[in-house]
């Protein structure tokens, strides 16, 4: 049996794990151990993440809290490393592009640990974003890449990584999708609950440092989503970092959007199901969105997911352009396309799991 650290630590990450921790579980030849970090740790959306996703309780929780990425990565990588020590675990997993991941990447390859990454080659092609150098390092010291999509197969090819490390299994999130929009899931309770109708409203959500770090965009982006919603009606789970700097700078008004606190898994993809588009910066939800037939406006002058762009199904509208509102205003969903298996087909985690007993 081999055993395996995961490393996690932000909910897109929790999102990521579920389907491939009850795919471990359930072959009986993987021990994973299950290590929270605390990067993105509110104690009650946590709790709710793990027990709708039905993810076991993690073994460690290192709460290393919000603090900057020096700090952050300095205390994870010193909590992960005393992990490893007493466990010897054969395989360490990290998933994505956070402080969590490249600080369990680094933790495991200075200790002889072979690195398997989930959602390899992943490119912005933006090396001012914190995400960027994250991937391209953890990719860098990785023995399994783990890649959702060709063009991210051809990322990891050009930068001369072997052939042999590189594993193209689709997107482990639409594992998590195809299991949890299923028909039992489905509600509209929640649009009841907050005054809405199907395919009447857009959903929002802002958190990337870039968007929110500057007072100047932030405020520019609340501008723009506050002319929207005199004609849209705009629905906007606060992301808590973003609701701290919002507050701490003043930034709201008098405004018509309709701000909420930060929803669990299964309410969320039923937003997003029934909303009539998307407005993101987040690279998960762009993803959702497409699996659940919702297209995005994408807030940021790139995206690493270049192949919803590519077809038109999500646009990209830099946050700091002057009067976008009319971008968004002017948007026009695309009735009755036909989606590409750009991810594959939602058994990501059973792909992994043979790889790593194979390999």
């Amino acid at each position: 049996m081999k055993k395996i650290i995961t490393v996690i630590g932000a909910r897109p990450q929790f999102i990521k794990a579920a389907p491939v921790s009850k795919t471990f579980e359930e072959s009986n030849k993987i021990d994973e151990i299950i290590v929270h970090t605390g990067q993105h740790y509110d104690e009650s959306m946590s709790n709710l993440f793990f027990n709708e996703l039905k993810i076991k309780k993690p073994l460690y929780n290192l709460e290393v809290g919000s603090c900057s990425h020096a700090e952050q990565t300095g205390k994870i990588l010193n909590g992960i490393e005393k992990i490893i020590i007493k466990e010897k675990p054969d395989l360490l997993l990290v998933y994505g592009d956070t402080n969590s991941t490249i600080a369990g990447a680094l933790a495991a390859s200075k200790l002889h640990i072979p690195v398997a990454h989930v959602e390899a080659g992943l490119r912005s092609f933006n090396r001012n974003m914190p995400e960027e150098v994250n991937r391209i390092v953890t990719d860098h010291l990785s023995e399994y890449l783990f890649s959702p999509t060709e063009i991210a197969t051809s990322n990891l090819i050009k930068e001369g990584l072997s052939n042999r490390k590189i594993f193209n299994i689709g997107d482990v999130m639409h594992d998590s999708c195809k299991e949890f929009i299923k028909e039992e899931y489905i509600t509209y309770d929640i649009l009841k609950k907050y005054n809405l109708e199907k395919k009447k409203y857009v959903i929002c959500t802002i958190h990337r440092a870039e968007n929110t770090d500057s007072e100047e965009v932030l405020s520019n982006i609340l501008k723009n989503l506050d002319k929207v919603s005199d004609t849209i009606n705009i629905i906007f789970p606060l992301h808590p970092r973003t609701k701290k700097i919002i507050e701490s700078k003043n930034l709201l008004n008098k405004t018509n959007i309709k701000f909420i606190d930060p929803v669990g898994y299964i309410e969320m993809l039923n937003l997003l199901k029934n909303a009539e588009f998307i407005i993101t910066d987040s690279g998960g939800i762009q993803k959702e969105g497409y699996f659940l037939g919702t297209q995005a406006i994408v807030l940021r002058n790139e995206t690493e997911w270049t192949e919803l762009v590519d077809i038109n199904w999500n646009i990209l509208v830099p946050p700091n352009t002057q009067n976008f509102y009319q971008k968004i205003l002017n948007f026009k969903t695309i009735e009755n396309q036909k989606r590409s298996s750009f991810y594959g087909n939602g058994n990501s985690s059973q792909q992994m799991l043979n790889y790593i007993l194979e390999n």
